[in-house]
């Protein structure tokens, strides 16, 4: 695809609102569609691995947390 092998000639800036507007996309998708039968099957062997060991994942403040960060990383 041509889009792919411009994206590295991008400044950082522009890069970022290509993939936050693609998350946006994505997120949108996902709302109006729902999950695909394959991403169903994932999300059943992960619930079923969470239930099986519930203190293997990080905690949701673990994860807000990483969120932050990250969010804070790339904004700078």
């Amino acid at each position: 695809m041509e889009i792919l092998a411009e994206l590295p000639r991008l400044a950082p800036a522009d890069r970022r609102e290509i993939f936050d507007h693609l998350c946006e996309m994505e997120e949108r998708d996902l709302l109006n569609g729902g999950p695909t039968a394959d991403e169903k099957v994932m999300l059943g062997r992960e619930l079923d691995e969470s239930r099986g060991n519930p203190d293997a994942g990080a905690t949701f403040d673990e994860v807000l947390g990483l969120c932050f960060l990250f969010g804070h990383l790339a904004q700078n």
